[in-house]
């Protein structure tokens, strides 16, 4: 089982854990380059915490490395988000007819097909990202990462990790969104500690499902 006060605790277990934050915050600042690298440093944490090295929180000097990692990343969410875009392209053609009364009635059923398939499926989502993530970190490769049956499989090992870990990261999220009452300064260290959270439950709930017997 996941434990959340670790995942919160962690990175001031670090003695540098000032630099490891404010330095991938600062980074993430940076547009494209910098996200996409901040990105995969937050891969990072979550295979740092599947291999259960004693420094689980990286400093940036990797930066090559967490660039690759975070291109496969967004790669990997794109393609786990498609059916949701490719769902949405009807409504959105629809939404160009609606001044008809016919447009406004075919608009209001695909708004009704759209909700009830959004909605289960965003859900799904919420759990894949984490498995899909944890994939990625463990074996490098997008294939292994998006593969439907080895998520569904470590979803189904460790269902109540993959759902704290949507309760963690919401948490986490209202952490990184305190940082803007901080003149949006306090942004650039929250955000990290955010990402870090986030990173360090999606590498316990890995190792919950692979420990009760998930294939990877």
């Amino acid at each position: 089982m996941i434990d959340l006060g670790l995942a919160f605790s962690f990175p001031f277990a670090d003695k540098d854990w000032f630099k490891k934050l404010i330095i991938p915050g600062l980074i993430g600042l940076i547009p494209l380059i910098g996200q996409i690298a901040f990105y995969g440093w937050w891969v990072e944490v979550t295979r740092r915490v599947i291999r259960q090295q004693p420094d689980p929180l990286p400093d940036f000097s990797d930066f090559a490395g967490y660039l690759t990692d975070g291109l496969k990343g967004i790669v990997i969410s794109l393609g786990l988000a498609l059916p949701i875009i490719l769902f949405s392209i009807p409504l959105v053609v629809a939404s160009a007819f609606a001044d008809s009364s016919e447009g406004q009635t075919v608009l209001a059923i695909l708004g009704i097909c759209f909700a009830c398939f959004t909605l289960p499926y965003s859900l799904l989502l919420a759990l894949a990202v984490p498995a899909s993530i944890g994939q990625l970190a463990t074996t490098g490769r997008i294939g292994e990462a998006i593969h439907p049956r080895k998520l569904l499989g470590l979803i189904r090992a460790a269902p109540g990790a993959y759902l704290l870990t949507i309760l963690g990261t919401m948490v986490g999220g209202f952490i990184a969104s305190a940082g803007i009452l901080l003149c949006g300064v306090g942004v650039i260290f929250t955000g990290a500690y955010a990402y870090a959270i986030q990173g360090h439950l999606y590498g316990q709930a890995h190792r919950a499902a692979t420990t009760a017997g998930a294939a990877v």
